[in-house]
């Protein structure tokens, strides 16, 4: 299984954007899958995460409101919505997949995945 994450980019506070994460080789409905997030000199923590159903959602207290994950129609990819972005959301943001998921069970802990995207750059400038 590998995973691609793509649509980061350099916006200003307030603006939108749709992280994509493309997962090849199998569907991505047989997996739990995530999004993190590393800011410079910090460690990796969780952002959001949804479950192989795609009916459970989960989120960091800081962005819910503002990011909505979810599951595309070809079931092979997942997104990040992103909206009211700050300064402090920049990092770069990974997807993974947690092979091992119950059908509406969501992970949360990075142990928990099994693979994980390159990540993608977002830059959030005030």
């Amino acid at each position: 299984v590998q995973l691609q994450a793509s649509g980061g980019g350099l916006v200003q506070a307030g603006d939108s954007l749709r992280l994509s994460c493309t997962a090849s080789g199998l569907p991505s409905s047989t997996y739990a899958m995530g999004w993190f997030r590393q800011a410079p000199g910090k460690e990796r923590e969780f952002v959001a995460a949804i479950s192989r159903s795609g009916s459970r959602t989960y989120y960091k207290e800081s962005v819910k409101g503002r990011f909505t994950i979810s599951r595309g129609n070809a079931k092979n990819t997942m997104y990040l919505h992103m909206d009211s972005l700050k300064p402090e959301d920049t990092a770069v943001y990974s997807c993974g997949a947690d092979r091992n998921a119950e059908w509406h069970q969501i992970s949360i802990l990075s142990r928990e995945y099994d693979y994980w995207g390159q990540g993608t750059q977002v830059t959030v400038s005030s």
